[in-house]
């Protein structure tokens, strides 16, 4: 098992100013650990689920992990995940394929059908039916897929999206893998055997993970998909584990490892991030010896 990190607070110790040199600070030490996957989320505003404010810190994802991008050289970088709502399609194929060739093909495209209703209505960003947005979802990546193959440069005509062209070249060094965020068992399960490289589910329990985990089976045998094909990941925040407490972590990701979650992703606390990936790096080597 491997071990990723997801910062989505930027509440820093030094306050604003401090944010940028942290965040570099973070990359590298998520690096010094061995971890594979740093994300930040994909909001304006804060969420309720932090235990924060809607008007603490939050920054743009892509601008943000550009910025990580420069700043280290091995582990992979996404959103956890990207809001289908925020961007047009053919801009978010455009927008990860940059953010693929600039970091030398280290870009992963996580994204969900969004949910925020606040900040999409704060910032005049249309807010669909979550049936409609889930059209959208499939539609963006079906989208992606067609702007990440170079024999394709044609049309793509949907309900909801229609472009001319689907040009975009460069072309990503590395074809950024798809994980599809979300527990939904009728649509987003589906989508994941369909479309999805990943899967992120919630690390609730190994019970719960199981039962998900069945769900993306069978889906899987509906669509002719292999199983085995699709990276099973959770975020692993139940509780939050801290260097103080990453023994009993780690013993607690042994039943997830059983069922074949080959990712826990974990979430710093406020002050310093970098310093927390610090004192969680000894759980790197743990985690493998899991399997």
């Amino acid at each position: 098992m491997e071990l990723g990190f997801h910062l989505p607070i930027f509440d820093i110790d030094g306050g604003t100013t401090a944010i940028a040199g942290e965040l570099a600070r973070v990359g590298a030490a998520a690096e010094e650990a061995g971890a594979k996957w740093l994300s930040f989320m994909d909001h304006y505003f804060q969420i309720e689920p932090t235990g924060l404010p809607a008007e603490s810190n939050m920054l743009e994802g892509y601008t943000t992990l550009g910025y990580l991008a420069a700043h280290t050289s091995r582990i992979d970088l996404g959103l956890l995940v990207t809001g289908v709502t925020y961007r047009h399609p053919g801009l978010l194929a455009k927008i990860v394929t940059t953010l693929d060739v600039l970091s030398g093909g280290r870009a992963v495209l996580g994204v969900g059908a969004a949910w925020f209703e606040r900040e999409h209505l704060g910032l005049g960003v249309p807010y669909p039916p979550i049936s409609e947005r889930f059209e959208r979802l499939e539609e963006t990546l079906r989208i992606c897929g067609q702007m990440w193959d170079p024999a394709d440069n044609g049309p793509f005509e949907g309900k909801h999206y229609q472009l001319a062209e689907t040009l975009c070249s460069p072309q990503p060094i590395n074809r950024p893998k798809v994980m599809i965020g979300g527990s939904g068992e009728r649509k987003t399960l589906r989508l994941v055997a369909q479309y999805g490289d990943a899967c992120n589910l919630f690390g609730t329990s190994p019970e719960d993970v199981a039962h998900k985990l069945d769900v993306l089976r069978r889906h899987c045998d509906d669509v002719g998909r292999d199983y085995a094909d699709i990276r099973k990941t959770i975020l692993a925040n139940n509780p939050r584990p801290s260097p103080e407490t990453r023994d009993e972590f780690v013993r607690s990701m042994e039943g997830f490892a059983k069922l074949g979650v080959q990712t826990a992703i974990v979430t710093p606390t406020t002050g310093s991030p970098a310093a927390w990936i610090d004192g969680m790096a000894p759980t790197v080597p743990q985690l493998a010896d899991l399997g």
